[in-house]
């Protein structure tokens, strides 16, 4: 009995421990089975838009469009016709410019080939004010040195006033453009106080368009000035090159009409 009882124990415990063998490795495969995780979608690419760059003109236009097209059209009328003048005046003093050197070498080989009547026929035929003055200096040769000297004073003053014609209008739009730029930002600040008094609050929202049409108005006004003021210098320096070049070949002139009354 004791032996078969004994028996009955082993086997009981190989029987058990079978069992928890066999549970364990179900349990380890169960716990070793791998998921199949579903494939990471494809992240779509993030396009990123850019603004397009603004041609300048483009630019300009918008600034004009703020800046209220009631103050900013008087600016622009001053460029245009400031710009006009200059325009007409550059192109006239360029084709007013002279080879000095090359007509008085001209006069003086009319005078000692075919005299005074000659040389007028060079002087007619060349284009400028120092041909013109030089024309009316040889009509007074008959009446003598002094009224060659004289005629060509007088001649040469008539000459410069033609040369100085239109700056005083492109001086005028150098002064009238900031003018009225100046105006636009006073109309501009008192529209924002105007707001201002009527809202009864101190708003950024309330001031800033009337601010930037007075900031604006002021900065177009000093663009053109600065633009017309170039143009302007041009001129003067251009007319005081042709009246020093008038000066110094009417003395020329004088000197050769001497040369020639003494070789005769």
């Amino acid at each position: 009995m004791k032996k078969l009882f004994s028996l009955l124990m082993i086997l009981g415990l190989f029987a058990f421990g079978f069992n928890a063998v066999a549970q364990d490795s179900t349990g380890t495969a169960s716990d070793t089975t791998v998921v199949a995780e579903p494939d990471p979608i494809p992240e779509q690419p993030e396009y990123e838009i850019e603004e397009e760059a603004q041609s300048f003109d483009q630019i300009i236009k918008d600034k004009f469009i703020e800046g209220d097209p009631q103050f900013m059209s008087p600016v622009l009328i001053c460029l245009i016709l400031g710009l006009a003048i200059a325009i007409e005046r550059i192109i006239s003093l360029n084709l007013s410019t002279t080879n000095t050197q090359k007509l008085l070498s001209k006069v003086e080989d009319a005078l000692e080939s075919g005299g005074v009547e000659a040389a007028k026929e060079v002087t007619k035929s060349t284009r400028g004010p120092v041909a013109s003055i030089f024309t009316q200096g040889l009509m007074r040769m008959s009446e003598g040195i002094e009224m060659v000297e004289k005629s060509v004073i007088a001649y040469g003053s008539v000459e410069m006033g033609r040369l100085e014609r239109g700056l005083v209008w492109i001086s005028l739009f150098i002064s009238l453009a900031p003018m009225l730029g100046f105006m636009g930002t006073v109309i501009g600040m008192i529209g924002a106080f105007d707001a201002i008094e009527a809202a009864g609050d101190i708003s950024p929202s309330l001031v800033a368009g009337g601010i930037k049409v007075a900031l604006l108005t002021t900065v177009a006004g000093l663009i053109v000035a600065i633009i017309l003021q170039l143009f302007y210098n041009y001129c003067v320096s251009k007319i005081d090159s042709i009246v020093n070049s008038m000066e110094d070949a009417s003395i020329s002139l004088v000197d050769l009409l001497v040369k020639h009354n003494l070789s005769k």
